[in-house]
């Protein structure tokens, strides 16, 4: 049996508002037949293809293959063509099979039913295959979600393992983490490079400030952590050790720096170890100071920043005395640009400002604008 096929649809699953930048993600690693829906990006490939995203793909949460799609609006058609299907194909016969689920818009809206349903469904199918009346379940994990819209139910294979989010750096993320993947992207939007200064004034565990490095030295996100796909009996070990080879040696020279710095000793703690863990203690500047206290020398350079949004108790008078120390930044360095997550809609009225440009992002499940004051671009490096 060879799982890994060349023509193969990859599924490749982000927060809202992010799909865009995969896609170009995407296309950068090579990968044309680039297909955008609201939280997926379709392409076909074989496994060099389903390697290279796992390893690079810095705003993606995780990577499947789509096994099948089809209408189903009864319990009898989703067991029925799913167990219709060649899975023997797919699945050696000791698979150990985790089923996962969700339905939105759907007849079928008990996820945990049809879990079940697609789990009774995938051991007939094996057992009329492997002839055998229980399978072990002792090999490699496949993780199989059923997912239905709209009454029609999709059967894919998760590659991925712990979602992309988790690089393995992170020890401790604080008390309101910002994922990695959320963080890069703030990065890539607000089109920094390394020949500008980049600073978090509120850096907390220091996701953004990390994530910017990481993109500075072209290191690959997932080069430090292994994904499902790889453990797959069929798995082309020559393969993956190759491209994390070549993805090493594409790394770039470390002379640059970047300052995160925030007002809480305590968590600034948690940002040196998360820097150390990430390898880029050398890129990364930590200091304990305000907002209010933040100076460069430097006439151009970007702040990107992800400001508590006053939902705590407490927090109110916090985020106000930052929006005050925000809008005296911004007055005082106003060649500089600045690039803001907030939930709060009211961003631009409290300093004093319009946005050159919003987007709509997802904090988690929280909704926020990520506001992007641009300023002048400087005419040589600094």
């Amino acid at each position: 049996m060879s799982f890994f096929k060349k023509d193969q649809m990859l599924v490749v699953a982000c927060a809202f508002g992010l799909e865009s930048l995969v896609s170009d993600e995407l296309r950068k690693l090579g990968i044309e037949d680039v297909h955008t829906e609201n939280g997926k990006i379709r392409f076909r490939g074989g496994e060099k293809e389903l390697a290279l995203a796992l390893l690079w793909l810095r705003t993606a949460d995780r990577i499947g293959i789509e096994i099948a799609n089809f209408k189903a609006e009864s319990f009898d058609e989703l067991f029925d063509q799913t167990c219709a299907l060649p899975w023997e194909n797919w699945l050696p016969v000791d698979a150990v099979m985790h089923i996962t689920g969700r339905s939105h818009k759907s007849k079928l809206f008990s996820v945990r039913d049809c879990q079940s349903l697609v789990k009774k469904a995938l051991v007939k199918a094996m057992q009329r295959k492997y002839k055998h009346q229980t399978l072990p379940e002792t090999g490699a994990l496949y993780k199989i979600e059923i997912s239905m819209l709209n009454d029609v139910a999709t059967l894919t294979l998760d590659c991925t393992g712990a979602s992309l989010h988790k690089r393995g750096y992170r020890s401790d993320a604080g008390d309101a983490p910002l994922k990695e993947t959320l963080a890069a992207a703030m990065v890539l939007l607000s089109r920094w490079d390394p020949s500008r200064t980049l600073s978090d004034p509120c850096c907390g565990s220091g996701t953004i400030a990390i994530e910017a490095a990481l993109i500075g030295l072209n290191r690959a996100p997932g080069l430090k952590r292994s994904f499902t796909a790889e453990t797959w009996p069929d798995a082309d070990k020559k393969l993956w050790q190759s491209l994390r080879a070549e993805a090493q040696a594409q790394e770039l020279p470390g002379d640059f720096r970047i300052l995160a710095s925030d007002m809480d000793s305590k968590v600034l703690k948690k940002a040196r170890q998360n820097a150390i863990n990430a390898g880029v203690e050398e890129q990364v500047g930590i200091q304990t100071l305000s907002l209010g206290e933040f100076r460069s020398r430097k006439k151009f350079g970007v702040v990107i920043i992800n400001p508590p949004y006053g939902e705590r108790i407490g927090e109110r008078t916090i985020v106000e005395m930052l929006y005050h120390d925000l809008k005296a930044l911004m007055d005082e360095a106003d060649t500089w640009s600045y690039f803001i997550l907030t939930a709060d809609h009211e961003l631009e009225t409290r300093i004093n400002r319009k946005a050159s440009k919003r987007r709509k992002l997802f904090n988690g499940k929280i909704p926020c604008q990520y506001y992007q004051f641009w300023g002048p671009l400087p005419w040589s490096k600094e």
